[in-house]
């Protein structure tokens, strides 16, 4: 009994602390400014009806509609914001395992693209609350002014299990009362992520140059140590912003181009490399990028990641497969062939298949989860590949010498 009423006053304690008015200043002003802003809880009930014909009820915060997509997990403890904003999850509902989301809020530095791309946001609990001396606006202001759905208060653990056992699952969330059960399952069903070109719609409309650095958050002496300067052309399937600046702070001059751009075009700029990028669905959906990929291959180095990864697996003359469940999260442990284990964030839900790769191409990592193909390399064409994202955002920079050894690469090239 004695234990039960220490536990119940330990909990009325936190409780209080919970409620506690923020620290007096412009910090606590600003921490209170973003409170008042918080929007409360909708009354109105949401639904995610799964494809299986699961119904499953919560509350809506965000936009306020109806929406389709593939549901995925990513089992990433932080770096919500990076995540939203990760254009390669284009066409799908994120579901987030940790517990807890929204508690430090949106700032404008973590921002990996110019807005949120994913369908929505599945989470267990949202803080209405948020703490972090960067923070601008909290989650559900942000979503709303996105057009983006989230849910919460639902049993995200549960739809995990389900997710994991059944495999990637097509969903329809809404929180409109006039619509059925029924008809929200129709629309789940009717959705299809496979052979989808996804890529379209996240890729730039004109090639750009990028000029941005690491700054503040500079965690590796390799770019330091960097005196070269590299002219690199970027293929846009969906590149997130800190690849780019890890690329500028290893001496990468670059110049980012569409996603359909001609090899041709790309060879005129005369580069000393060339890197195919992270982005959302189904590398045959995308011929386009596989043939670009072709027509470059062999003239100089050449670097993939994600999905540029499997577009040169196809480039290579490989096949690619859906995984059951993908790959989404910032903990993933990778082999290297020198015996090195490097922790991952890795984001896809196809991979390129060993057996069906030609002779000369060496499987240079290998995702110790599941063994499937994580990295390739050709060395006659000068060829690197990762299956996951080295740039750590979010996610651990146990990868971030691929950037070193891409442009050890280039410098190679030019002795």
């Amino acid at each position: 009994m004695a234990h039960a009423v220490s536990l119940r006053a330990r909990a009325s304690t936190l409780g209080a602390l919970g409620r506690a008015k923020p620290f007096a200043g412009s910090r606590g002003s600003a921490r209170a400014s973003v409170r008042a802003r918080a929007k409360p809880w909708s009354e109105r009930d949401c639904r995610l009806v799964l494809e299986d014909g699961s119904v499953w009820r919560g509350r809506s915060f965000g936009a306020k509609k109806t929406e389709v997509g593939e549901v995925v997990f990513n089992t990433s403890l932080s770096g919500y914001q990076e995540i939203l904003t990760d254009p390669s999850y284009a066409g799908q509902f994120v579901l987030f395992t940790c517990p807890h989301i929204g508690n430090v809020g949106i700032n404008e530095g973590d921002m990996e693209s110019s807005k949120v791309h994913m369908g929505a946001m599945i989470v267990r609990n949202l803080s209405l609350n948020v703490s972090n001396y960067r923070s601008v606006k909290d989650l559900s202001t942000y979503l709303e002014e996105q057009g983006v759905m989230g849910i919460a208060d639902i049993d995200t653990r549960e739809i995990t299990r389900r997710l994991r056992e059944t495999g990637c699952l097509n969903g329809c969330l809404s929180n409109d009362d006039s619509k059925s059960d029924a008809e929200l399952l129709d629309m789940a069903k009717g959705y299809n992520i496979v052979g989808k070109d996804l890529i379209s719609e996240v890729t730039c409309k004109e090639p750009y140059e990028w000029k941005d650095t690491t700054g503040e958050w500079e965690f590796s002496d390799k770019a330091k140590a960097s005196k070269d300067q590299f002219n690199v052309v970027v293929y846009d399937f969906g590149v997130k912003h800190n690849i780019l600046r890890r690329l500028a702070s290893f001496g990468c001059k670059l110049t980012v181009v569409p996603a359909s751009y001609p090899a041709d075009k790309v060879m005129a700029m005369n580069p000393d490399g060339v890197m195919f990028s992270n982005g959302p669905g189904d590398p045959s959906a995308v011929p386009y990028a596989v043939e670009n990929a072709k027509n470059i291959l062999g003239q100089l180095p050449v670097f993939g990641i994600c999905m540029g990864h499997q577009v040169l697996g196809q480039a290579f003359g490989g096949k690619t497969f859906k995984l059951k469940f993908g790959h989404h999260g910032g903990n993933h442990p990778v082999r290297a062939a020198d015996g090195a284990v490097e922790i991952s964030s890795q984001n896809h839900n196809f991979a390129v298949d060993p057996k069906s790769l030609p002779a000369g191409i060496t499987v240079s990592h290998v995702n110790l989860n599941d063994g499937t193909c994580a990295g390739m390399v050709w060395p006659e064409k000068r060829a690197m590949t990762i299956q996951y994202h080295p740039e750590a955002s979010p996610g651990p920079h146990d990868s971030d010498r691929c950037f070193a050894d891409f442009v050890q690469m280039m410098r190679d090239s030019k002795k």
